[in-house]
């Protein structure tokens, strides 16, 4: 009975877990953001911090009137739209599947791997910046493949009962639950802790727009990852226990 009770729960998750890592894994919305060029009237300094005086006419190159570009991005896209007399209210509405702007453009992540635009740094940090990303994205198909693989384990090992069969999709599902937990650390680095995005803010300030304003959201596809890790590892573990009951029975 306890034996029952704990495959119908560790299928339970096992299942949750699948489904929250490919939806993670498959929708390119780790990632919102939005940024605007808003006016300064009491600004001293124009583009280039060059001192504005009195009488001195400002031309701001990067201001586009009330416009308002959006990005979001994920593993494979990344992709940006622009939308006049927008705020930064209801991002994710604007972003969303069922959403999609005409003037939405998408390029590959791997080709574009900065959070922002890339024009803020140099040759260095885009070398840096491609291999970090392939890190997270190995990190990345490491978890997704493993799971995928220990869920079709799982389901062979269920009609013959092999306590081996059920080891390994548990092992399986605890090495994707590991790396996925890499990929979302290495994710809030890359973000939060990285000199990436500050360094966009400062040249677009310093050179475009003194009052650039740069907002940043995680997005569903990142919240999705801890639930499908937390599943992942709790199935891992009830698969291994699972799996060890049915040895010492067969004993």
């Amino acid at each position: 009975m306890k034996l029952s009770v704990a495959l119908f729960f560790a299928g339970i998750f096992g299942a949750l877990a699948t489904l929250c890592v490919l939806l993670s894994f498959g929708t390119d919305y780790w990632l919102l953001a939005s940024e605007q060029c808003l006016p300064v009237p009491t600004a001293s300094f124009g583009p280039g911090e060059v001192a504005i005086e009195q009488g001195d006419l400002v031309f701001d190159g990067g201001a586009k009137g009330d416009s308002t570009t959006y990005y979001h991005e994920g593993f494979f896209w990344k992709c940006d739209c622009v939308e006049q007399g927008a705020d930064d209210t209801h991002l994710m509405w604007k972003l969303w599947l069922t959403n999609q702007p005409q003037s939405k453009i998408c390029v590959h992540a791997y080709l574009f791997p900065f959070p922002m635009d890339q024009g803020a740094h140099n040759a260095t940090s885009y070398d840096s910046a491609i291999i970090y990303r392939g890190f997270w994205s190995v990190f990345m198909l490491i978890g997704v493949v493993s799971v995928v693989v220990g869920g079709f384990v799982i389901i062979c090992a269920a009609p013959f009962a092999s306590h081996q069969l059920y080891k390994a999709g548990g092992g399986l599902f605890l090495v994707s639950g590991v790396f996925l937990l890499c990929v979302v650390v290495m994710y809030v680095l890359w973000v939060q802790v990285l000199d990436v995005v500050d360094p966009y803010v400062d040249y677009q300030r310093s050179n475009l727009c003194p009052g650039f304003e740069l907002s940043l959201h995680y997005g569903p596809s990142f919240m999705l990852a801890p639930v499908g890790i937390a599943f992942a590892l709790l199935s891992g573990l009830l698969f291994l226990l699972i799996g060890r009951s049915i040895k010492i029975r067969s004993r």
